[in-house]
Parts: structure tokens; sequence; C-alpha cells
């Protein structure tokens, strides 16, 4: 009986801000599943991004509303047999959270891939309109026999 997947290949999105860039969309094709991490500001986002892959997404400080309403704060899944963790906030982390392999939030809008112990931390940084002089990014996160590692995608525009 096999416990992992093979090798997958998942895209993590934060802080899209009701703009899905055509960059966003081209970095983010052959993923098989998508992971939102909050501040996504309109149903259309998500959308589009289900035209990719299915999405997962997390509730953030600026996704208010009805259509906001059935998307949870965190939410914790199972990708190719490694446990991830998803919250807009970092500084809101629930410590039990830490026993999953990764935790990907966003909010900063600060890329980072950052391990600590046995936990990989991931913000993809914004992939929506800019913010002072911060990179407009994403990351993909690889998931091969259990392992996992995380790569940002700076977004020229």
């Amino acid at each position: 009986m096999e416990l992992f997947a093979p090798r997958v290949k998942i895209g993590l999105i934060s802080d899209t801000h009701n703009l899905l860039r055509p960059e966003a969309r081209r970095a983010l094709a052959g993923v098989s599943q998508i992971l939102h991490a909050g501040d996504i500001c309109g149903p259309e986002v998500l959308a589009q991004l289900s035209e990719i892959a299915p999405v997962t997404a997390v509730r953030g400080n600026n996704d208010r509303g009805r259509w906001a309403a059935s998307i949870p704060i965190t939410e914790t899944i199972d990708v190719g047999g490694v446990l991830v963790y998803m919250l807009h906030n970092i500084d809101d982390l629930d410590p039990r959270a830490t026993r999953c392999q990764v935790v990907v939030s966003g909010h900063s809008h600060r890329p980072l891939i950052e391990r600590q112990g046995s936990v990989l931390f991931v913000n993809p940084g914004s992939a929506g309109p800019r913010r002072f002089k911060l990179p407009v990014s994403l990351a993909t996160l690889e998931i091969e026999n259990g392992a996992v590692q995380a790569r940002l995608h700076t977004i020229k525009c």
C-alpha cells in the first residue's frame, strides 16, 4: 500500500486583492491544486483560479461579505500524503498547527520560505497589486514521496 502520491505540484498564492494577473495564471499552469492564503477580495478570483486547478482557500482580513462567509479562517488538508495548514496571518497561528509538515500563510505581502524544525513555513507573497517595493510573487510546493520543497516565483509586471 502506497502512503504518498508519487509527485504532486501545488500552486500557492495569496493577497490577490481582486486581481489575478495573466502572469500568475501562466506561473500556475500545470499545478494539480491551488492553495489561496487569503485576501482574495472577490469571488471572481476564485472562479478564475478554479479554471486552472481545484482551489482551497482561507479567508483573509479583507475578505468580507456574503461571498466570503463560507470560506474558513483556517484549513488543514492532506496533499500528496503531507499535512498542510493554511491561514492568512501567521500571527494567528495555533501552536497545534505545527504538527503539520507545511504551514502556508499570507498577509504580510513578503515572500518567505523558512524551515523551523520539521515544519516548512511558506508565504507566497502577494500576487495582486504591488505594495510598496515588495515583489509580486507566488510559490509552488512540490511533494514527492513525502519530501516537500517550496519555490518562490517572482512575477515580472
